[in-house]
């Protein structure tokens, strides 16, 4: 880091650029300042602390995030194809589940990703609100569960203790149920498709275009008179 003269000038191209190859999951202001030759107050000039720091990358990231829409696809489809982008995206940028859990949208590209979605859903019959929904809704579970995944697979690989533990769970769980014979083994990504594609279609089961709004509410569990 320099220490005297004049302090070099930074932009926020630069900054975003040093930001994303450190990754959502390491980032710091001391450390993309450091990365810049720069002092952290430097970076305040420009993006407003950590949590700005981290819209700044994570928003970057976002933008690279495209969901195909195949017109062949019906709403199950396509939702479910949603899905497996997220858990595709969450795995090759580590630290973006925790971003988008946190607040989403909080930025444009979480907000042009979320517009797209609901745009596709219109366009196999569902009106922008229950879009909203039922995107939402399929992007939490996604991404809970891709992060799940993310613990898991960098806990193991990082530990080896618990990468023995891990065998040690599995010959108790085995020992507590009575799989069939022939039951294949599945992987994670195995896994996930179903789970997204039962919970998906207990979505849709209940979230109709021409079912009323209080309706739907009151078929999912709502109850406005429930002490809150």
């Amino acid at each position: 880091m320099r220490t005297g003269g004049r302090p070099p000038r930074i932009t926020i191209g630069q900054i975003e650029r040093a930001g994303r190859e450190m990754g959502l999951d390491g980032l710091t202001v001391q450390g993309v300042a450091q990365a810049l030759g720069v002092t952290p107050a430097a970076l305040y000039r420009h993006v407003d602390g950590r949590i700005g720091l981290e819209t700044l990358v994570g928003e970057s990231l976002l933008a690279e995030l495209h969901i195909p829409d195949d017109p062949a696809d019906d709403a199950a489809g396509h939702l479910l194809r949603f899905a497996a982008a997220l858990r595709e995206f969450v795995l090759a940028h580590p630290g973006t589940a925790t971003y988008l859990q946190t607040l989403f949208p909080r930025g444009e590209s979480g907000a042009a990703l979320l517009a797209a979605e609901i745009d596709a859903l219109g366009r196999r019959g569902y009106p922008p609100h229950l879009g909203s929904v039922l995107a939402s809704s399929v992007a939490g579970l996604a991404i809970g569960r891709a992060a799940v995944e993310e613990l898991h697979t960098t806990r193991l690989r990082d530990s080896p203790g618990l990468a023995r533990l891990a065998e040690r769970s599995r010959t108790l769980h085995d020992g507590l149920t009575a799989a069939p014979p022939g039951l294949p083994e599945i992987t994670m990504e195995d896994y996930f498709h179903m789970i997204m594609t039962a919970c998906i279609r207990g979505l849709l089961a209940e979230i109709r275009p021409d079912r009323p709004v209080a309706e739907t509410m009151a078929a999912l569990g709502f109850d406005p008179h429930r002490a809150r």
